[in-house]
């Protein structure tokens, strides 16, 4: 498949997103063991390509909804840094006032709705959005985000045919890692593809390799094309390696379920260092792209600091922001 030719603007800008990700979690694995940040989290190392490159894809007002794993994502759509780190540390000036911790992040005012560690349970939701959209006669897309395991709820399959069946602008992005927790996708699914299953709808339809950013963009940008066009589903299907445990800071090798693949193979799927590559080798300089990580990393130990220093929300907080 071509892909699209990115402008060394664009590209750059891509790089500093996709920095930001990868270093962000890496940082939390740098601070988590001193007991700080009190809330679990699903890191998704391997996998940050995918929501750097929809994102990048999506028209403005689209409204997003995630998963649990939604480090990428939030900070793919917000850059916000300050925000993250104060709710993984239970402060106040995290976006649900240290209340959501890592597996709800939200940012409505970004167009970021909402994450729940609950499998599934967004998808219907960011229908019954895009069906809100239909309503009102928009032709804004809302786009949700879910792994692999999703796909066997029945509310995933539900959710498909109803926006099938109402030609919904709704974008489903499934970010397959082949995992749920220990377990492989030959030991839950039934069928024998969910790329080759989904193609029976009456929807558009892409994917691809997911630690290839560029690759992601493009699927994309055709699904969203088709989307805009002619108002139906679009489904993109990505595949990862999750680099490390389902949920924690470590690496899980060692608990049998899968083997170590070699430094090579490892290279060969990351998303930051596959990028790289394409970057250098259209023109870009190492010291470009190194000056890029520093600024980065500058900004995410501020935003460390900052939570550090930040106060925890009060007792009274526990009665408010509550739905009754």
């Amino acid at each position: 498949m071509q892909k699209d030719i990115l402008s060394k603007e664009e590209s750059l800008a891509l790089y500093r997103k996709l920095i930001l990700t990868r270093l962000a979690e890496e940082k939390i694995r740098e601070e988590y063991f001193k007991d700080e940040m009190k809330t679990p989290v699903h890191l998704g190392i391997g996998g940050e390509a995918i929501p750097v490159g929809v994102c990048h894809c999506l028209p403005p007002r689209s409204k997003t909804f995630g998963t649990y794993r939604n480090h990428s994502l939030y900070l793919a759509m917000t850059e916000d840094t300050d925000g993250f780190f104060g709710e993984l540390y239970g402060k106040v000036n995290g976006p649900g006032k240290g209340k959501a911790g890592s597996m709800h992040l939200s940012f409505p005012e970004r167009d970021f709705i909402a994450t729940s560690a609950v499998v599934g349970t967004t998808i219907p939701v960011a229908v019954g959005a895009a069906l809100a959209n239909a309503y009102r006669k928009s032709n804004d897309v809302v786009t949700v985000f879910f792994g692999d395991g999703a796909v066997e709820e029945g509310v995933f399959w539900e959710s498909l045919n109803f926006a099938c069946l109402k030609n919904l602008r709704v974008l489903f992005v499934c970010e397959d890692n082949g995992l749920a927790i220990h377990t492989p996708a030959k030991e839950r699914q039934g069928f024998q593809s969910i790329l080759e299953t989904v193609k029976t709808f009456d929807c558009y339809v892409g994917g691809g390799q997911g630690h290839d950013l560029q690759g992601v963009i493009q699927s994309t940008h055709q699904v969203v094309k088709q989307m805009e066009d002619q108002p139906k589903p679009g489904f993109l299907h990505f595949t990862y390696y999750r680099f490390l445990e389902h949920v924690g800071p470590r690496e899980d090798f060692d608990a049998g379920y899968r083997s170590r693949p070699t430094p090579d193979n490892l290279d060969g799927l990351d998303p930051v260092l596959c990028f790289e590559r394409d970057l250098c080798q259209n023109g870009c300089k190492p010291s470009e792209l190194s000056a890029i990580k520093k600024s980065v990393e500058e900004k995410i130990a501020k935003s460390v600091l900052t939570a550090q220093k930040t106060d925890f929300p009060s007792s009274e907080e526990l009665y408010t922001d509550l739905f009754v």
